[in-house]
């Protein structure tokens, strides 16, 4: 996949922009190694950058990078093991996949995006920040049939029921899925029982945490197969 990536150079990024990260970092109660730290502005440099020309996020400001890309992507890292495979799935701009592979190194992460400019977008951004995420330009169903995986993570990409549904015939390609939802996750839930995709599946909310500026809450729920003595 070829990079078509029009940004600054990120060697010759302002140290300024690390020392502003770190301010927002700390007001969230978050500390990151000094090289996790740079690469990570590197990133949100070239998503802005990207971002001109592509509608890859809505979080163009410092706060709301963090408190909502960086904080989601953290509060998954503390859910994976060491040296897990990792699937993001609809990854748009990167988030959380990116992140991820940014501040947990150990990870093996992929990331997967059928937009095909927004995948051209990622894979350019991979390349600038030499990390060793491999990026699929397809839908993720397409990748399952072909890669097995430990976690699937998805952060705004559709409805839990829709989800499900396109993932129900690929269970066997990967253990679990961690969504992270908002405060209608409940009520996705409920569509996701009445239809019937749940029957076959355990969630568990496994992390609760504030959204920022609202009086609002982000989950994580965790979606994996029920063990077979406890199907329906």
């Amino acid at each position: 996949m070829e990079s078509q990536q029009q940004s600054s150079d990120p060697s010759s990024h302002n140290p300024d922009s690390v020392a502003a990260l770190h301010r927002q970092l700390a007001s969230y109660g978050l500390e990151l190694p000094s090289d996790q730290m740079e690469l990570l502005d590197k990133y949100r440099d070239l998503l802005w950058n990207w971002n001109q020309q592509l509608n890859l996020t809505r979080h163009t400001t410092l706060e709301k990078f963090v408190g909502r890309d960086v904080v989601d992507s953290l509060q998954i890292g503390k859910l994976l093991q060491q040296r897990e495979r990792v699937l993001d799935i609809g990854t748009g701009g990167g988030v959380p996949g990116l992140i991820l592979a940014i501040c947990r190194p150990d990870l093996q992460v992929s990331v997967c995006e059928s937009t095909q400019k927004k995948a051209r977008a990622v894979q350019a951004m991979v390349q600038e920040l030499g990390l060793a995420v491999h990026v699929y330009a397809c839908r993720a169903e397409e990748v399952l049939e072909l890669q097995t995986f430990d976690t699937l993570t998805a952060r705004g990409v559709a409805a839990m029921a829709k989800i499900l549904a396109w993932l129900e015939p690929y269970w066997g390609a990967f253990d679990r899925l961690l969504l992270v939802k908002g405060q209608r996750w409940v009520d996705e839930r409920g569509e996701a029982r009445h239809r019937g995709l749940l029957r076959k599946l355990q969630l568990r909310k496994t992390s609760t945490y504030p959204t920022p500026e609202t009086n609002a809450e982000s989950v994580i729920l965790s979606i994996q197969e029920k063990p077979t003595a406890l199907d329906d």
